[in-house]
């Protein structure tokens, strides 16, 4: 028998609509989805009409969101994970008011400069918690939120932190591979503020889901220690009942929803047809005569209006209550603190004199250690700095003294232990991001940057300041091979768009490049580090971050230059001796360190010209070439891998692949004779 919906199991205060309204609230939903798709000549229209009555209940009933204050700290976090069924949440906010997603807008559907993109895309338009479409990371991201709900609760009580995060997913969702990583990590975290809504239509592109999957997701996700149910989608009550149940559990819940995708067309309903197509107009009519939905496209009752605007309402009212305890609350200022971006000025204080130390002392450490010793600094500045590695803390160096574990029985600590789970660390880390409260870098290797590659280019897209701390950066981790060696994976996440790639020199650039990511507001970037010790170069105390121009000249010469030498990393050590090799024979070369090739891509084009110099470059870096023939130009040259590494000693493979200051300084050598011919 389903559970008995108490008082309490209501998310706020008011009277949700009866239940004859509530399956018209629904059927709004899927009008409005299958004139937009329509209108559009594209979209989905499958999943919003077969998930409209589990929608209409959870809105109507449980979730509290305020459309007139859409970053209320507090509210609910609604995640649609199968983002391909963006329509669902584009007709809930027009219904609800939100002010930016008039009808206007359902009609420009898909269309270029509309706030309705083909998936939900955050920032976009107001109350979007999160881009989705690659299926499983809208999961994973609500992993991320629930997460940091329940660490802020821990810090600052149920006055001030007190929601949940609901996500709908697909079973394209639940047969990503990153699903498992999310779930596994939810449930030995025992998130039990988080609600999963599984669209169990059994329906893929391809056709049923049975040609693919025959997994039993309800035992998948109970063994991985969640609280789950089965309910028929389209009965109001059951999945009320079960969201109530969900509530009362202290585990994450998975509700697998029975649905028929395209709920409501008559000749198309429960078949792949309604996935990813328009049901043209002919299905739009019988749909409408079916659902009894005898009006207009676009046009909705106004009894169903005011219905879903009550819903606003109890949200307006919750939000209110809290705004009253907040203004009462001891730890307010902390909580806004909290949320607020990070004090730069503190940051650079700290920064600036730590860097004076390193000048002074000239530590040889490897960047992952000075990475580390930065952190001492940093977690003194910054109380919401929340670290993690996917089960490589040693090797990363990314917990310092003082942090402690997360844990389902504690989730005040401030260092996530990820597990073997790359990509799942990388979304999680979008969703705590996206949540607030928090400041996330989470560690792996370099190499493992393919594992959570989606993940970054979403928070790349989605402009959240992450931070990747990616050591073993290069051949230079030695013995492990080529399998660990990472050649490629620089030019790669280069290629991405809005994504800072940081390579420090050493431990002074090291600190400066934690400095610039934890202060950058709407990029998220990544610190490639390296394994094997690196002698400080810049021993002389800055008061500036030269890092913040993304290259600038560490070896001046005196008169005109000879040679420019370029290099990041490791690889500055070997540019600095190879100038060396050149002064001896005459030849003046001066040595760029380009920790940051998009800072520097960013600045003046005079300032980039004073770096370069017109003299012949060679880049040194011990990857692939790829991305360097913009510094380098047509008559320049590349000391570095062609190909992948191999099992040795550090030292054993720099010669073995020449990147050394000889070659370096062969390769200059032949450089000017040829541009001397």
């Amino acid at each position: 028998m389903p559970d008995t919906i108490t008082p309490s199991d209501q998310a706020a205060p008011g009277t949700p609509a009866a239940p004859g309204v509530e399956r018209e609230m629904a059927n709004a939903l899927r009008a409005l989805a299958m004139d937009a798709v329509q209108q559009a000549n594209s979209g989905h229209p499958g999943m919003p009409m077969g998930m409209a009555d589990v929608a209409a209940v959870l809105f109507n009933r449980f979730l509290q969101v305020d459309p007139a204050a859409p970053e209320w700290p507090d509210r609910d976090r609604f995640v649609l994970s199968a983002g391909h069924g963006s329509m669902l949440l584009y007709g809930i906010h027009h219904l609800l008011g939100y002010a930016d997603m008039d009808i206007d807008q359902l009609r420009s559907f898909r269309q270029l400069g509309s706030r309705t993109a083909g998936h939900p895309e955050y920032g976009h338009a107001l109350g979007i918690e999160t881009t989705t479409g690659p299926l499983g990371q809208g999961l994973a991201n609500a992993v991320g939120m629930a997460l940091a709900e329940r660490m802020l609760n821990a810090r600052f009580g149920d006055s001030l932190v007190d929601h949940w995060t609901y996500a709908i997913a697909g079973d394209g969702c639940l047969m990503e591979g990153l699903s498992h990583e999310a779930i596994d990590l939810a449930g030995h975290l025992g998130l039990g503020r988080l609600i999963v809504l599984w669209d169990d239509n059994r329906i893929t592109i391809d056709g049923a889901t049975d040609l693919s999957t025959s997994t039993d997701q309800a035992a998948r996700f109970a063994a991985a220690g969640w609280h789950t149910h089965t309910v028929d989608g389209h009965d109001p009550e059951a999945v009320a009942s079960a969201i109530a149940a969900a509530r009362r559990d202290g585990r994450p819940s998975l509700i697998a929803c029975r649905t028929t995708i395209g709920y409501g067309a008559p000749n198309k309903q429960g078949t792949a047809a309604t996935h990813g197509a328009p049901l043209g107009a002919e299905e739009v009519a019988a749909a409408r005569a079916t659902l009894g939905w005898d009006l207009p496209p676009f046009e909705v009752p106004e009894r169903i209006r005011v219905a879903w605007r009550a819903v606003a309402a109890r949200g307006a009212a919750c939000r209110a209550s809290w705004e009253d305890r907040r203004a009462s609350d001891p730890q307010r200022d902390a909580f806004a603190a909290a949320l607020a971006a990070p004090d730069a000025a503190r940051l650079r204080r700290g920064i600036a004199a730590h860097c004076d130390r390193l000048a002074a002392e000239a530590p040889k450490v490897a960047t992952r250690k000075a990475s580390e010793m930065a952190l001492e600094v940093l977690v003194e500045a910054m109380p919401n700095l929340l670290g993690g590695s996917a089960d490589l803390t040693g090797s990363n160096n990314t917990r310092v003294s003082g942090m402690r574990p997360v844990t389902r029985t504690d989730y005040g600590g401030d260092y996530l232990h990820y597990g073997v789970r790359e990509h799942g660390m990388a979304a999680a880390m979008n969703g705590i991001a996206l949540h607030g409260g928090f400041r996330p870098y989470g560690g792996t290797f370099l190499v493992f940057s393919d594992y959570s590659r989606a993940a970054i280019r979403l928070s790349a897209l989605m402009g959240l300041p992450v931070v990747h701390v990616m050591t073993h950066d290069s051949i230079g981790l030695g013995e492990d091979g080529p399998t660990h060696q990472p050649v490629e994976h620089l030019a790669g996440l280069r290629a991405v768009p809005n994504l800072r790639v940081f390579r420090p020199a050493d431990a002074v650039e090291t600190a400066e490049a934690w400095e610039l990511v934890l202060t950058a507001e709407r990029t998220p970037s990544v610190l490639c580090l390296s394994r094997q010790n690196l002698p400080t170069l810049r021993t002389a105390p800055s008061e500036e971050n030269r890092s913040a121009r993304g290259a600038y000249l560490l070896r001046p010469v005196e008169g005109e230059r000879d040679l420019t030498l370029i290099a990041t990393g490791s690889e500055v050590e070997i540019a600095c001796a190879a100038a060396e090799l050149l002064a001896s024979e005459g030849l003046r070369a001066a040595v760029v360190s380009a920790p940051c090739f998009e800072l520097f891509a960013a600045q003046p084009k005079a300032y980039r010209d004073q770096v370069l110099d017109v003299a012949p470059r060679i880049g040194v870096e011990a990857a692939v070439s790829q991305g360097w023939d913009r510094w380098l130009g047509e008559a320049g040259a590349f000391v570095g891998m062609d190909g992948f590494g191999a099992s040795a000693p550090a030292t054993q493979l720099y010669e073995r692949f020449g990147i050394t200051p000889a070659r370096v300084a062969e390769t200059a050598k032949a450089l000017c004779l040829r541009q001397a011919a």
